[in-house]
């Protein structure tokens, strides 16, 4: 089963750009969606998380947090737990 991943993100973040990555080396697919694309994915990002900043990682339904938060899980040993989650509503 592949994890449900959703990444809010700007083009020209360097944490964006570092969350991908993880995630990429992970062989994790995700849905991504640039704030600055469509005014009303920022909206959409601030109700879901409550925050402003990006990127703003979802997985599986669980929000994550920003690239501190993603790192922070891996080092925990906890992000291949979350990927391997039934994603919310199944």
């Amino acid at each position: 089963m592949k994890p449900d991943v959703l990444l809010y993100t700007m083009s020209w973040c360097p944490f964006c750009r570092r969350a991908k990555k993880l995630l990429s080396e992970k062989g994790v697919q995700w849905n991504e969606l640039d704030i600055e694309a469509d005014p009303a994915y920022r909206q959409a990002m601030i109700k879901a998380s409550g925050r402003k900043t990006v990127p703003q990682i979802f997985i599986n339904g669980t929000h994550v947090g920003g690239c501190d938060e993603l790192l922070a899980l891996e080092a925990k040993r906890g992000l291949d737990e979350l990927l391997a989650s039934k994603p919310a509503g199944t």
